[in-house]
Parts: C-alpha cells; structure tokens; sequence
C-alpha cells in the first residue's frame, strides 16, 4: 500500500495540472471502489474548481471552490495518471481506456486524471471542507511526521510505559499519521533500534534518533519519488527509485549495510514483516 512519499509525490505531481483549474467533466464508471461513492459524485465534480491540493497522512485532498473537498485513497494498487498535458519533461497523450479506469476527469487546459485501480481498494469521498476533520477517515489522526508538531517529546510521551513494542507505537495512525511498514522499519535501523524493543524501555536519546530519522527517511523517500515495489507509480506513469535506498526492508539473509557483521533478519509483528539487524539494533 503506498505510503506517505508515495503519496506526496502523486499530490506533487497532480498539483500543477489541477490548481486553479477547473473540473470540465468528471466520469463515474462504476458505483464505488472500497466503499461506495457518494451520491451524484461526476455531478458534484463537474464544473468545480480545485482550490487547493494538499496531502493529509495518506490522503489527497482537493479543495473545490464549492466548499467540498474530495478525498482521494489509493488503496493497495490505485494510480492517478495524468495524460494530454506535460508532467516533468514529458509530454503524455491520453492512452486509450484500460479495464480499471474507474473515475475519468477531464481538466481545464486539455490535461486527463485518471483513477486507476485493479484491485479495487482505493476510495474516493467529497465532505464539506469545513469540517474535513470530522471526517471518518481523517478524524483521530496523529500529526504528520514532517510537520511541526512531530517531535521527539510527542514520540516519547506517546511511548512511555507503553509495552507494545516500538514499532507498533510507531504504526498506529494516532501516535503519527502516514507512517507505513517500509519507512518505519528503514527508519528503526537507522536509528539503532530494533522494532521489536518494548516501546516504555526505548531511551529518550533513542526516541530523539527515531523521530530525526523518520523525517530523514521520508525526505529521502519522497526525492526519490517514493518507492515501487508492486503497482505504485507517480503521477507521470513513472516508478519511484527509493526501493534501490532500501537498507533492511525486504532484505532479510542480507549482510547489514553498516557492514557490522550483522545480517539482516526477518520477525513477524501482527502479520507484518519487520526487517531488522540484530547486530546493530537493540
């Protein structure tokens, strides 16, 4: 599932084609994704101006000029592909329909954006923009990491006494909102801390290192263009190139980077994979 770079890097690249113009024609071709869709959506689309394009956790949200936002989840394999307008350096024509294009909106000034998405996990929303933090979705959410109120004080009063351990404090979109398995297992080993260390027993210098190194990483990540291990793909139909930076995701039997000794391990946490270096992090 894409995670916070991935989706900074689809909201960047879906920004100069989409501010400030407006929607000419919005296409449903199938009644919902994850979820249903709300009622009258290409209706409510149509016409409408976006305002602004912003990214909370790993969620876009377009400000149309009507006072509704429209959110925007991409789910485990859902793409926004713009075409018929240049993104980067290049110029991409509108490709013929495929299979699972399931929302189609034509944009001011000849550019396509258009919601791709095979396996059907994405979800689209509109909610009055007044109140977007109400939404049940977006309601709860932590800060976001590279924002201002995430720190190492915030990280160490959520994780004091707490039992679970560190990497599940650090998982949970209460504590820190867009922090997914990869980002959170590369920035564990960059600071020295194995993700299966009780959060309560992580020292404060320790939960100083972690918060500096999931900035560290998401800005590296979001450079990079993000990560393509499946189906993600930016904007401009292009993959991401963070997923060659990888120093312990999906490496296990690997010798660890930092060249210790150690190798990199493999622990099941919740049914997920953490990937690890029991050499370097404790």
């Amino acid at each position: 599932m894409p995670e916070l770079p991935e989706v900074e890097t689809v909201r960047r690249g879906l920004e100069p084609v989409l501010v400030g113009r407006r929607i000419l024609k919005a296409e449903v071709r199938r009644p919902g994704l994850r979820w249903p869709f709300p009622p009258g959506l290409a209706a409510r689309l149509t016409g409408a101006r976006v305002a602004a394009l912003r990214r909370r956790s790993k969620y876009l949200l377009a400000d149309l000029d009507g006072g509704e936002t429209l959110i925007a989840h991409l789910g485990m394999s859902g793409r926004m592909l713009v075409s018929g307008a240049a993104v980067g350096a290049f110029h991409h024509p509108h490709p013929a329909p495929e299979k699972h294009d399931h929302v189609v909106l034509d944009i001011e000034g000849g550019a396509r954006v258009t919601f791709n998405d095979a396996r059907r996990f994405g979800a689209l929303d509109l909610w009055p923009t007044a109140g977007l933090e109400g939404h049940r979705l977006l309601a709860g959410l932590g800060p976001e990491p590279l924002g201002n109120a995430f720190s190492g004080a915030h990280l160490a009063a959520r994780m004091a006494g707490r039992l679970a351990p560190a990497k599940a404090v650090l998982l949970d979109q209460r504590v820190v909102a867009g922090l997914g398995n990869i980002y959170v297992c590369e920035a564990l080993w960059r600071a020295r801390v194995s993700p299966l260390r009780p959060a309560g027993e992580v020292t404060a210098a320790e939960v100083e290192a972690i918060a500096a190194m999931v900035r560290a990483v998401l800005a590296d990540a979001i450079a990079a263009g993000g990560s393509s291990l499946k189906d993600y793909r930016r904007a401009d139909g292009e993959l991401g190139y963070f997923q060659h930076s990888f120093a312990v995701y999906g490496r296990e039997g690997e010798p660890c980077p930092r060249h210790d000794g150690g190798t990199v391990a493999r622990a099941v946490q919740s049914g997920r994979s953490s990937f690890f270096c029991p050499a370097c992090q404790s």
